[in-house]
């Protein structure tokens, strides 16, 4: 949860309104969102399908860095000098 989601129990009426105008707005941005990608041919088991191999791919990366990250400790550099022996990027 956002800092702003965890007030305090003395949180003024107007707060908590306004998040939740806030929150309908984005459910409303998103909805928008959706039916633009949905008029442009995509289904939603494509979408769903994308999202979930985002995921993958990010849980993948996670754990690159994460060996990259310990391989730099081993060889006391940083990791970033490790990219060119890899022939990664500093974007990947």
């Amino acid at each position: 949860p956002s800092p702003k989601s965890c007030q305090p129990n003395g949180a003024s009426k107007e707060t908590l309104q306004y998040e939740i105008e806030e929150l309908k707005q984005k459910d409303l941005a998103l909805d928008q969102e959706i039916a633009q990608l949905l008029s442009e041919g995509y289904s939603l088991e494509e979408l769903e399908q994308h999202i979930s191999l985002l995921h993958e791919y990010n849980d993948i990366k996670d754990a690159g860095q994460m060996l990259l990250g310990k391989l730099a400790v081993i060889r006391g550099v940083t990791t970033k000098q490790l990219y060119p022996d890899y022939d990664l990027e500093l974007s990947d």
